[in-house]
């Protein structure tokens, strides 16, 4: 499916913005109704300064880290400014559309706009992805071995057969996600052209028929992506490495240091909590809402709840303010400046093309990431 101006609107329509707020405050005003006790007031306003401060601390850090990544993955082709625009923009659809969909569905479109030729946009989006993945799979072995494997056990409201489901499901999404991720690999550095003819084989058998154009469409997309970046120096993968880690250690720190703020935590704890994070995003991938509104709200107390007790939903609410809607208000900000600059002029119009295994050029990209 081809983007243009109008279906991108859609994207970043109002109801995108209200649909995830209403779901989310919704459970959110259930869980206080049911859970709320006197005396929380004060145990707001008496939340420690320097942990609330490294929140935000991490939050900036972690924003400012994307920016740079997306700035130094694209050859500093874009400015600051336009990096910070499609961040935002990101974040926003990554917010107002469902996880399993995510923000990347958009992004090799946006970037296109940004006069950035196709193949080279579709090329930034696949190694963001891939690195994404990469940080996700490495990541969860060591938080395994430095929590000793202590990460759902004890958690507040789940029934043994819950606790042994979820961890079933952790572990097939995590092969699924190493599977994913080494197949990108090789596909854009090793041999593309035997993953091409794969999809393409793939595509042509019965349970997969009704993919078979995307498979079709991703197929052709790596072997673009694979032209771009073969020929990238080891200083530009240092730097996207070393920045792709920097920003989702801050991306899954944030909830300790919300939850070290209202309650003692020692380092222990903090690797728990980061362990229990990665589980926890697993979930609000599988999830059919717009950016897993509700879903987050209602799982966050079964992760996180042993530390807070009844004060669990006070911290939901700070968190989901922090990481969720406040990319949903920026980007309707940001989004009508930006179309309105982008889209000035003569536009062309992007026409939806019938898709064959030698056709290459289209702006649905739908990569897996966490």
């Amino acid at each position: 499916m081809a983007l243009t101006k109008q279906k991108l609107q859609e994207k970043f329509s109002t109801r995108r913005l209200v649909l995830p707020m209403l779901l989310g405050f919704g459970v959110i005003g259930y869980m206080l109704y049911t859970s709320y006790e006197p005396g929380q007031v004060n145990t707001l306003l008496q939340a420690s300064p320097f942990w609330v401060g490294m929140a935000l601390l991490v939050l900036l850090v972690r924003d400012f880290g994307y920016i740079y990544r997306i700035r130094y993955i694209t050859d500093k082709v874009l400015s600051w400014k336009q990096s910070f625009n499609i961040i935002m923009l990101w974040e926003f659809a990554s917010c107002a559309l469902p996880s399993v969909m995510g923000g990347t569905t958009v992004v090799a479109y946006i970037l296109f706009k940004e006069k950035i030729p196709l193949g080279k946009a579709i090329a930034q989006v696949m190694v963001t992805s891939l690195l994404d993945n990469l940080y996700f799979v490495l990541a969860v072995p060591l938080v395994l071995y430095f929590t000793k494997g202590n990460v759902l056990p004890g958690m507040v409201g789940l029934s043994e057969t819950l606790r042994e489901s979820l961890a079933i499901a952790f572990i097939m999404s995590y092969l699924l996600i190493s599977l994913y991720a080494f197949t990108m690999f090789y596909a854009l550095f090793i041999n593309p052209k035997v993953v091409k003819r794969l999809f393409i084989r793939l595509g042509q058998l019965r349970p997969f028929r009704k993919w078979r154009e995307q498979m079709f469409r991703h197929a052709n997309e790596l072997l673009i992506a694979s032209q771009h970046l073969r020929n990238k120096n080891y200083d530009y993968w240092l730097h996207a490495g070393i920045s792709t880690a920097f920003v989702w250690t801050a991306r899954y720190i944030i909830i300790g240091c919300l939850i070290a703020a209202f309650t003692q935590l020692n380092l222990h704890d903090h690797l728990l909590i980061f362990s229990r994070n990665l589980i926890y995003k697993i979930v609000l991938f599988m999830s059919i809402t717009p950016g897993a509104a509700g879903i987050a709200e209602i799982a966050f107390p079964a992760f996180f709840g042993a530390y807070l007790g009844s004060f669990t939903t006070i911290v939901v609410l700070l968190y989901r303010l922090l990481t969720h809607y406040l990319y949903l208000v920026l980007g309707a900000i940001i989004f009508p400046r930006w179309a309105a600059r982008t889209f000035s002029g003569n536009e062309l119009t992007d026409k939806t093309k019938p898709v064959t295994p030698e056709q290459p050029e289209t702006f649905n990209t739908q990569p897996m990431a966490v």
